[in-house]
């Protein structure tokens, strides 16, 4: 795909890195260099305070709560406050192997998960008037996605689904982590995986239903794994081993709290049903079933595919190369994961990645190890 440059991003004097476990900062730091005259990791608040952060610094922690005491540094020394996750296609591999990412995200104002307030990508889907530049290059990105079925882990078996529907809708069910901050923070009505599917199950009475668990709940390492014989109960059928790409090609709708499997289905035409707050709800793209999300009262624009593409992929991320240790673009980063997936499926490497609790746990205790070794050299 053509190399095309990136959204410039705001650079702090220094970027303070608050929390972060070493693991965490050995796989984050190249890429964090590049977005701040110096990068400085600190353990706490106490920490930070003898740094005598500025105006002209920014404080950063991984995911929506800031450590204890950050908030009130960042208020009383006029230091912006940086929320950093990952990216929305980011590796071959999960993040909670400790796989280091190739894209991530720098918000200022909220997090694209947390409904509560509106985030710098809500407002970039709000506000921007994109350019055809813009368009095409999203129109391209979805038709490279697509046509390879990158996801954001890109990890599971790709093979068609042949499931036994007898010509009934089929309706895809995707489960998540039910601690996720998107569910506790952007689900009012349906806030667990039980309770999707019944909502799906009386919504459709007479579809056949697919629940496919979230990936990070099936490996072990994550909250929520819910007893498949209660999923049984309503889902005719239960997905372990196909890819939610397979999923979602073989249905005609898929059901979502805030799974980014919504957005996926979104690129490949499918019809999307919510049930929480998303970054893609709202916009006229999706069947929205709640209805007191104050996030949902808040988009009032109505968008076009190519353009929530365009806020998404290239506005919201940066990317991260990991061969020339450079900074990069989306359409070199989805190369890259595509070049990678191929490699792994060939050699026979892609199933250990997603199978074996040792062998994960082996290539985590590598990652702790190059992290402390590192950091002490």
């Amino acid at each position: 795909m053509a190399d095309t440059s990136t959204q410039p991003t705001p650079r702090p004097k220094r970027l303070i890195c608050v929390g972060f476990r070493r693991w965490r900062q050995a796989n984050l730091a190249p890429i964090l260099h590049e977005q701040a005259g110096e990068l400085i990791f600190a353990p706490d608040a106490q920490a930070v305070v003898k740094l005598r952060p500025g105006p002209d610094d920014a404080i950063a922690y991984w995911g929506v709560t800031p450590p204890e005491g950050i908030a009130q540094i960042a208020h009383s020394t006029g230091a912006a406050s940086i929320r950093i996750e990952d990216g929305f296609v980011r590796s071959v591999g999960l993040g909670s192997d400790l796989i280091p990412p190739l894209s991530l995200v720098l918000d200022r104002s909220g997090i694209y998960f947390d409904p509560r307030t509106p985030s710098d990508l809500e407002t970039i889907l709000a506000t921007v008037n994109f350019t055809a530049e813009e368009i095409a290059r999203a129109r391209k990105i979805r038709s490279f996605i697509t046509r390879h079925g990158i996801t954001k882990y890109n990890m599971e078996p790709r093979t068609p689904a042949h499931w036994p529907t007898n010509g009934r809708r089929v309706l895809l069910v995707t489960g998540q982590v039910e601690d996720d901050a998107s569910i506790r923070f952007g689900c009012k009505t349906v806030s667990t995986n039980i309770g999707l599917l019944q909502a799906a199950r009386q919504t459709c009475p007479d579809g056949y239903i697919v629940y496919k668990p979230h990936p990070d709940v099936m490996s072990g390492n994550r909250r929520g794994k819910m007893a498949l014989a209660a999923a049984r109960s309503i889902a005719d059928h239960i997905e372990t081993d196909l890819s939610v790409i397979s999923c979602i090609d073989a249905s005609d709708e898929v059901h979502v709290m805030t799974s980014l499997a919504g957005f996926d289905a979104l690129l490949r035409g499918k019809q999307v049903v919510t049930y929480g707050q998303p970054f893609f709800a709202g916009w006229g793209l999706t069947h929205d079933r709640e209805q007191e999300g104050a996030a949902l009262a808040r988009r009032q624009r109505t968008l076009t595919l190519d353009e929530l593409v365009a806020g998404a992929l290239l506005h919201y991320p940066i990317y991260w190369d990991e061969n020339s240790r450079a900074p990069s673009t989306c359409e070199a980063v989805l190369d890259e994961l595509l070049r990678t997936r191929t490699v792994l499926e060939q050699s026979g490497d892609l199933e250990k990645l997603r199978s074996g609790w040792w062998r994960r746990l082996g290539r985590k205790a590598k990652v702790i190890a190059r992290a402390f070794l590192s950091h002490r050299g």
